[in-house]
């Protein structure tokens, strides 16, 4: 029986995951939710991270959403002691503007925002994890992304996990080891139908969905 691995993106944690089937094993990628942060960020150091965290080494499948497709791909290059069977990442951003690394490079640069209440701490997560409109600022996913020091309020997530990088996802793809699936919402301003089926055969479009596909329809995406 295959084990199912969910990773999250960007901003979010693994709660994000909270209506998608058990069993499965989502853990909070490093710098997010309850995970310790790094001296630094690449795919290579999350992966590693992730690997040691995984309870079963052979027979996963992986679905990872944005920066957790990318790790799903590191993963199952067979660097990290993990035996993966498919891979399915969804709305990975595989075109990087040299304007889009500045903004990433001066965001990992920036320190902790504090927040005098809750509320605002809330707002501030939805936004940088993408979740506005698709989560309550009570739902578990944004409680686990919030930290309170003092009485002040800051986001759980280490602003340094921002200057991972652009993913050399032909490399990556070469790499990976086992079935893969690129996927995408309908209208994911992430990437492109073009841009997926330049890089790869198998490209999975979920009509109607947006970036957070995942969130939007998990019946829909848990079935593929």
């Amino acid at each position: 029986m295959s084990a199912l691995v969910l990773l999250h993106g960007l901003g979010a944690n693994g709660r994000v995951w909270d209506a998608w089937p058990q069993p499965r094993f989502a853990p909070d990628l490093p710098g997010h939710g309850s995970a310790a942060a790094l001296p630094s960020y690449t795919f290579g150091s999350m992966a590693a991270a992730v690997a040691e965290t995984l309870p079963v080494r052979r027979g996963v499948v992986i679905v990872g959403h944005s920066l957790g497709g990318v790790i799903a791909l590191e993963l199952a290059s067979g660097r990290y002691g993990i035996d993966v069977d498919r891979v399915v990442a969804v709305g990975v951003k595989v075109a990087w503007s040299d304007d889009d690394l500045g903004r990433a490079a001066a965001l990992a640069q920036k320190p902790i925002a504090w927040f005098d209440t809750r509320e605002d701490a809330a707002a501030r997560f939805l936004k940088v994890s993408g979740l506005q409109g698709l989560a309550d600022p009570s739902d578990p996913v944004v409680e686990h992304g919030l930290a309170e020091v003092d009485g002040r309020w800051r986001l759980a997530m280490d602003p340094g996990t921002f200057g991972v990088g652009a993913p050399d996802m032909p490399k990556l793809i070469a790499d990976c080891k086992a079935d893969l699936v690129l996927a995408r919402g309908e209208h994911d301003p992430m990437n492109t139908d073009d841009q997926l089926r330049a890089l790869h055969d198998q490209v999975v479009v979920y009509p109607g969905l947006g970036h957070n596909a995942h969130v939007e329809d998990a019946d829909l995406l848990s079935t593929r």
